[in-house]
């Protein structure tokens, strides 16, 4: 690896969970577990739920998908696939990572659907 990418990671936030506390807990915790894993790799590794869930609740969100959730959630993700160098799109159902997936290769940004396919990361 010559130089340190951008990543954003994309995966199920609500996708199978029935908006369960519990199993969006289990799935914002594989989204960070891909994010430490990058930068370990050392990449530049974001996700848009750590930077739009403290938004959202300023915004006065009190629960998922509520109105001021849905100002800020998927914008935010549409924002920095604007700006990332690649996705990486981890495994499961979410319209949202989706999105993003079809955003980055729109703009020509890579696209990996698992860690061993980013440069760096330890096979």
């Amino acid at each position: 690896m010559n130089q340190p990418l951008m990543i954003l990671v994309a995966g199920p936030y609500r996708g199978g969970t029935g908006d369960d506390p519990t199993l969006i807990a289990a799935n914002h915790r594989a989204i960070r577990e891909a994010c430490l894993a990058l930068f370990r790799a050392g990449h530049l590794a974001v996700n848009g739920e750590d930077l739009a869930l403290p938004l959202a609740e300023l915004a006065g969100s009190t629960r998922v998908g509520d109105a001021a959730f849905d100002e800020v959630f998927h914008p935010m993700g549409r924002r920095l696939v604007a700006r990332v160098d690649a996705v990486l799109r981890l495994p499961g159902a979410s319209a949202g990572s989706d999105e993003m997936v079809a955003l980055a290769r729109a703009r020509g940004a890579a696209v990996y659907t698992g860690l061993d396919q980013v440069p760096g990361v330890a096979r």
